[in-house]
């Protein structure tokens, strides 16, 4: 062999075997400083190969973990992130979860790329049952699209959670059948991770066959904007489909709408107690009243009072008191009394001696009136 195919040789043989080293140098391990701890102890889990910088969650989980976070203990669980080198190192508290042992200690990552790791963890104290049989032999495949079915109704529009049905054309392409298949439905929104929640599908996939797979989904009340759904099988990832999900504009409008009602109801309200307790003057019903009379036309106006009594009558006055007034003309219906020959007798307001047709009587003269006939012969003889 020449020297020039050795070097050949050498340099595949480096570009080969260095991207697998480094491939197997990143894969996530977990170690723990003890592997049995009862309730309230605790157990130090130390990682390595994990992505710099990584938030993740440490929880302890019943059944392997095979019914997914469900059978975890959440409310226990830890968040930390890794530091430069991707390693991290916590004291984390053993808590009880909720399904029997044999238990676990599961770590992932909450953002960012997907990684997962497992280690087994004794809880003292807890109950141990056997796990559930899987099928082995069979091999599951996506042989169409996976899409979705339903809508929304006016309740997502007012927040209601969105509900889908994913369905999905599996095949088996094993040698042994597939008998009620256990999914993973992961939801996730924006660079978080998926939300993994465990489904089983009722039914048998025959070697060679395939069957339509529907597995519901659904997310929070509220939720809005882009969305990723995942479908795993073991520990593949056998689809994923975007689902963008419209904005609930009813919750909106309802707070726009309160925020006009209730202001405008308060001012209400506060104006009616305004009106109710300030003081009333006297006369403000009989003035308006009588405003409004006034506006009316001469022909439309009561002839009553404006409290709704008659007017009384006014006293006629003597035609010698006011030379601008004029006697009223008697009528038929008037009071007028008449004498024996016929002649009308003198009005009710003029006194006998000032009546029309009755010569005036005359009176001797007073001591400090003067004598209209003296003046008359002062005259004459001057």
């Amino acid at each position: 062999m020449s020297p020039l195919a050795a070097a050949l040789l050498a340099a595949l043989a480096f570009v080969t075997l260095v991207p697998q080293s480094a491939t197997a140098a990143e894969k996530p391990s977990l170690s723990v400083d003890k592997e049995e701890a009862g309730k309230g102890g605790d157990v130090t889990v130390s990682g390595k190969g994990w992505k710099p910088g990584a938030l993740i969650t440490i929880l302890i989980c019943g059944q392997n973990m095979i019914g997914g976070t469900p059978s975890c203990a959440n409310s226990e669980g830890v968040a930390i992130n890794t530091n430069a080198k991707g390693e991290f190192k916590q004291k984390v508290p053993v808590a009880e979860p909720p399904k029997a042992c044999p238990c676990v200690i599961h770590v992932a990552t909450v953002t960012g790329e997907k990684s997962t790791a497992q280690i087994p963890f004794k809880v003292a104290g807890h109950p141990v049952k056997a796990l559930p049989d899987r099928t082995t032999g069979g091999k599951l495949a996506v042989l169409a699209a996976p899409r979705f079915e339903g809508d929304s109704g006016i309740l997502n529009w007012f927040g209601s959670p969105q509900s889908r049905k994913l369905v999905v054309t599996m095949g088996n392409l094993g040698s042994a059948p597939v008998k009620d298949p256990v999914f993973k439905v992961g939801t996730s929104h924006g660079v978080f991770a998926p939300q993994w929640e465990e489904q089983q599908w009722k039914g048998t996939i025959a070697p060679g066959q395939k069957a339509q797979v529907e597995l519901s989904v659904q997310l929070d009340a509220g939720a809005h904007g882009d969305y990723l759904v995942s479908l795993q099988y073991g520990s593949k990832v056998l689809a994923e489909q975007p689902w963008g999900v419209p904005r609930p504009w009813g919750v909106t409008l309802f707070w726009i709408l309160l925020c006009i009602v209730v202001p405008a109801a308060v001012f209400r309200i506060g104006m009616a107690v305004v009106d109710r307790v300030r003081p009333r003057r006297k006369g403000n019903k009989s003035r308006r009243l009588a405003e409004v009379t006034a506006k009316l036309p001469k022909v439309l106006r009561p002839t009553t009072g404006v409290g709704g009594e008659h007017k009384k009558p006014r006293t006629p006055r003597r035609p010698g008191a006011d030379p601008d007034a004029t006697a009223p003309v008697p009528t038929q219906n008037s009071a007028a009394a008449t004498n024996g020959t016929g002649t009308t007798a003198g009005l009710p307001w003029f006194t006998p001696d000032t009546a029309p047709g009755v010569p005036a009587q005359q009176s001797a003269p007073q001591e400090n009136r003067p004598n209209p006939s003296a003046s008359s012969e002062r005259k004459g003889t001057t």
